[in-house]
Formats: C-alpha cells, structure tokens, sequence
C-alpha cells in the first residue's frame, strides 16, 4: 500500500492533488485545519471508491503537526508521499508594494508558506525514511524565479508585493537543500508550479483549473527511480503553455 500525506487537501489543489492521487490507488491522507471541512473533502473522495482518511493538521502549530505523525505512524508505519500543499498569500498591506510591506504580514505568511512546510517535513522524515523511495513535493509558484519575476517581458514583470512571492522564493531554496541532503538515495525532493489556477488564494482569478494545478504535484509524487530531484518543475506560462522545468 502507498500512502501519501497533503497538507491543506480539503480544498483547490490540495484537494484535487488527493483526488488524482487516489485515482491511481493511492491511500490519501488528507491534512487540513478545519475538521468539519477536512472530514466533508474525505466523504467526498470516498463516495467515489477512494481509500481517503482525514489528518487534523495546522501546519503552523506544532503539537497539531506531532500529533498527526504520531497518528500516521501508528495506522500505517511510514509514508510513501509528502506534499506540503499548504500555502497563504497575506493580506496586501496599503498599495501592497514592498515598501509598504509590514514584517508582521510577512511574518505570518512564512509561518505557513515556509516554517510550516520545514516543520511538517521534519516531524515526518522518520516515516518517509522507513519507505522504499519516498517523495517530498513542495507546492511553489513561478513567482518565486527570480530569473521570471526580473524578467521585463514576461508575465510577472508587474507583480511588486513580496510576502508570498518571496515565500516561494524561500520555499525552493529549502527545496533545493532537503534534495541535497538527500542526494543519491531514494529519497527524491522536488518543487511544484500549479501555474495561475482560480482558487480561494486569489479569489478565484485564474485561468487553470484547481484539477490541472495538481497535475506537476502528483507527476512528482510518482516520479520513477530515475526521476529527477531538486527541481523547479511544472507549468511554463508562455505561448506553448506545456509542462517542463523551470529557473530557480
């Protein structure tokens, strides 16, 4: 049996990550804060034939995230998958520039999008290490390239806020060092860009599908042995619109 933990699965990508997952007779465990809505996405996926069980899990709260390692040692032994999908934008403090950026929405922000996402993967190593080839998938965004965000002719050019960009930012450089660490086992740990999917995180503007926005997550939570690791992989916002790696 393959098991594979997401993190903020009762909704958007979270949820449709759990759901292609279960698709290819995954056991979904599926992590969210609020109970009442984490248990309602779990019937949800069980009514259509998945082995789908709810973890109680606040990424910024650490006896939530032992307890749900405790729990899943205890049910299952180890973990095959781990997806820390979990992720906020903050609130646009003013003009939402840089210069008018509070530490205190950066702060809060970090808490989820980067501390969350070490603490979790920390807490659940011993678990992933007692897998054959364990996955770590980390929901980024191609807001965080700094080579797309400087560049003046692409999409990103006129993004200027920095408490979730530079989140992700963040985000793939722990990316990239949980995959040095791990270098040359079985272990692979990668970074995944959904692209710009209409969800809750941006009130529902964008131009992909939450089930689309998953698709780089499970593609790296299934990779092969000779899959890649410590990459920046996923959706490319150009005219071909295709899948591939993208620059840190």
């Amino acid at each position: 049996m393959t098991t594979a933990l997401i993190t903020g699965a009762n909704k958007g990508i979270g949820f449709e990550t759990a759901r292609q997952l279960a698709a290819r007779d995954i056991t979904v465990l599926m992590a969210a804060r609020d109970k009442d809505l984490g248990q309602a996405a779990v019937e949800t996926l069980k009514a259509e034939g998945a082995q789908a069980h709810f973890v109680h899990l606040d990424v910024t709260d650490a006896d939530s995230i032992a307890r749900a390692a405790e729990w899943i040692d205890s049910e299952f032994g180890s973990l095959d998958i781990l997806i820390n999908n979990a992720g906020i934008t903050g609130a646009l403090d003013f003009d939402g520039k840089p210069s008018s950026t509070t530490v205190a929405t950066l702060r809060q922000v970090y808490e989820t999008n980067v501390f969350g996402v070490v603490a979790v993967t920390n807490a659940l190593l011993p678990l992933l290490r007692r897998a054959e080839a364990a996955r770590i998938v980390n929901v980024s965004s191609e807001v965080g390239s700094l080579e797309l965000m400087m560049n003046p002719e692409g999409p990103m050019w006129q993004m200027a806020a920095i408490s979730y960009p530079s989140s992700k930012t963040a985000l793939n450089m722990v990316t990239a060092m949980y995959a040095k660490e791990f270098w040359g086992t079985p272990i692979k740990v990668n970074a995944a860009n959904p692209g710009y999917c209409a969800t809750d995180l941006n009130h529902h503007t964008g131009f992909r599908t939450p089930a689309q926005g998953a698709e780089p997550s499970v593609y790296l939570a299934t990779l092969p042995e000779d899959g890649p690791s410590g990459q920046l992989w996923g959706y490319e916002w150009d005219e071909q619109g295709g899948y591939g790696r993208l620059p840190w």
